[in-house]
């Protein structure tokens, strides 16, 4: 849009009000002021706004128009505020896209600005969330009431982002930053989504203990549920879980990836100059005979595809992660068949030439380390026989089936929760009739734990009062819908920074900055926006006193460490001048009194 000014037209406001409401007397002007004001519509101006004040009251009174438009003391208006924030947190653009959409419309602003913006948007969103509580309880009691959904996500260590969400109207409800995932963090947490929208109709949550713990002691009545993904996934953690981790050891001790891969790269050579081998081995595995031109290079081509169907072994799965996928288990499964393979092929001299078979002979030789690890092998054999038994759980609990493509996206087989329940109970007589699981300390504990959980598991439908009458509510089986929600920030982040790893986003973000996630949720947009036309004016109703409390608030992270220590920890010799400091203090001890 081209520029309308040559230079930032001078506007002047003034509060229409021009006598006192309380007491009546006539309002004289106290001050004025000059600021750069920048908007969506008019672009960049100076405002110049005039104070008006009632003497008898000592109110003052500012623009009505100028304060719909800019937050006080700002210089950017809450229609650019509102842009950053959907740009950045919604369709997820960098700091520098926002600040080149701006630029396109005469607003000159850094990236930082952006980035400072779209925290100011969250901060204002939360305070009108928390507004909104009442009008959000009310939605969801005509669906008879709300299911709390409960998780948390971190990536390598603290803080944790802990996320509630209700699954029927999936409004998020509430969001914090934890240093630790224990009772004491949770239970005040859990307090404030009670207080603010009452009694929920049930909970779901993983088995973390701190949770369990928390919700027991908030909501001590209320049907509790533990999602049945996380419920099988932690269970046979602990039930092979140490064989696989054996595996995974010995695997990486052999170096056998790097070895494989660079033996294809050495082999990949020769093929590329023989391009015609890959058509010849086509036709021959369609029963045509072998071109006597390709026999001499055959065992390259042959070597270097087994090599490549052994490496995809380390991709083999449904995409449900360990342990329901086993790569590591495979990639080992793949490299016995391609020793045993190998070992086949060896005497198979196709032109009578033993010099043509020595791709054969040079993998054999770098396969025989690990063919004869013991442990590795000894591991492989005992995991294979725990797997069977994981797969009768994973069947009578119908989630995440083997032949499934949802991923981790799966929400369970549709069916009746008492059969399940009545599956998952014949699954406990067979293994605790068989021989094996007495012996078994592992099969043992998974009874142990299925007993434990028993009442956690299956839940019966709710009943509930609605406006339009009674109904019933299954509870969901699995916190998916948190689970998905958590990994949609991840890749969102990723696509704004280019950077692999969430971590320093979720130790900078703003606790409530899932919240914008709402506003793609049209019943959650209309009970926001209430009597208003725009995000815009529901921000401008609030009180700049409070928000920059709550902003002040909202930006200090757990663990986050003190702006003023930084520069003293970045020094080399540090803990040299602190031990002098000290050992002065305690040499001139009046200094104490002084500290004092």
């Amino acid at each position: 849009m081209p520029n309308l000014f040559t230079a930032p037209p001078l506007v002047e406001f003034r509060s229409l009000i021009t006598h006192c409401p309380a007491c009546g007397a006539g309002l004289k002007v106290s001050k004025t002021r000059i600021r750069k004001v920048s908007t969506l519509h008019i672009g960049e101006f100076r405002a110049r706004e005039v104070f008006l004040r009632c003497k008898p009251c000592e109110r003052t009174y500012r623009s009505e128009e100028l304060c719909a438009l800019v937050p006080p003391s700002a210089n950017f208006g809450y229609d650019v505020m509102v842009h950053a924030g959907k740009a950045l947190l919604l369709r997820h653009r960098n700091e520098e896209e926002v600040a080149g959409e701006l630029a396109q419309s005469n607003l000159r602003i850094s990236p930082r600005e952006v980035s400072l913006l779209a925290m100011k948007f969250v901060s204002y969103l939360a305070l009108v969330h928390q507004r909104r509580a009442c009008d959000i309880t009310a939605h969801m009691q005509t669906r008879g009431g709300y299911i709390c959904h409960l998780d948390a996500t971190c990536e390598g260590g603290d803080p944790l982002l802990m996320s509630s969400i209700d699954s029927l109207s999936e409004i998020i409800l509430g969001n914090v930053k934890l240093p630790t995932e224990e009772e004491q963090h949770i239970v005040p947490f859990l307090q404030r989504i009670k207080e603010a929208y009452g009694i929920p109709l049930a909970l779901v949550h993983d088995m973390g203990r701190g949770i369990l713990k928390a919700v027991a002691t908030v909501f001590p009545t209320v049907p509790d549920f533990i999602c049945h993904f996380h419920f099988l996934r932690d269970i046979e953690k602990d039930f092979f879980g140490a064989e696989y981790d054996t595996i995974r050891k010995r695997l990486s001790k052999h170096g056998v990836s790097a070895k494989l891969r660079y033996r294809a790269k050495r082999l990949k050579a020769d093929i590329d100059e023989h391009p015609e081998l890959i058509e010849a081995l086509e036709t021959s595995i369609g029963d045509a005979p072998l071109p006597a031109e390709a026999r001499q290079f055959m065992p390259v081509l042959n070597v270097y595809a087994l090599i490549q169907w052994t490496l995809s072994g380390k991709s083999e799965g449904r995409g449900y992660g360990f342990p329901f996928d086993h790569p590591h288990l495979a990639f080992a499964e793949r490299i016995r068949r391609l020793h045993g393979e190998v070992e086949k092929l060896r005497p198979l001299q196709l032109r009578g030439e033993w010099k043509d078979n020595k791709p054969y002979s040079k993998i054999y030789l770098c396969l025989d380390k690990i063919m004869r690890d013991r442990t590795l092998w000894k591991s492989v054999a005992a995991i294979q026989e725990k797997i069977t038994v994981f797969e009768k759980l994973r069947d009578a609990i119908r989630i995440a089936p083997s032949s499934g493509r949802h991923g981790l996206n799966d929400e369970g087989q549709r069916g009746s929760i008492r059969t399940i329940e009545k599956r998952v109970k014949k699954f406990r007589a067979w293994l605790t009739r068989s021989k094996d699981c007495r012996q078994d300390c592992a099969a043992q504990k998974m009874i142990e734990q299925i007993d434990k959980y028993w009442e956690k598991l299956f839940a019966d439908p709710i009943s509930v009062e609605t406006p339009s009458g009674p109904c019933l509510i299954q509870p969901q089986r699995t916190n998916n819908i948190l689970e998905q929600f958590f990994r949609s920030l991840k890749r969102a982040n990723r696509r704004r920074t280019g950077n692999a790893s969430s971590r320093r986003m979720l130790r900078t973000i703003l606790a409530e900055t899932p919240l914008v996630r709402n506003l793609e949720n049209p019943a959650y947009l209309k009970i926001l926006l209430k009597d208003k036309a725009s995000i815009e004016e529901v921000f401008a109703e609030t009180e700049i006193g409070t928000l920059r409390e709550a902003f002040k608030e909202a930006r200090n992270t757990p663990g986050k460490i003190p702006a003023k220590l930084k520069p003293l920890i970045a020094m080399p010799d540090f803990p040299e001048k602190l031990v002098t400091m000290l050992e002065k203090a305690v040499a001139r001890p009046e200094s104490n009194r002084i500290l004092r």
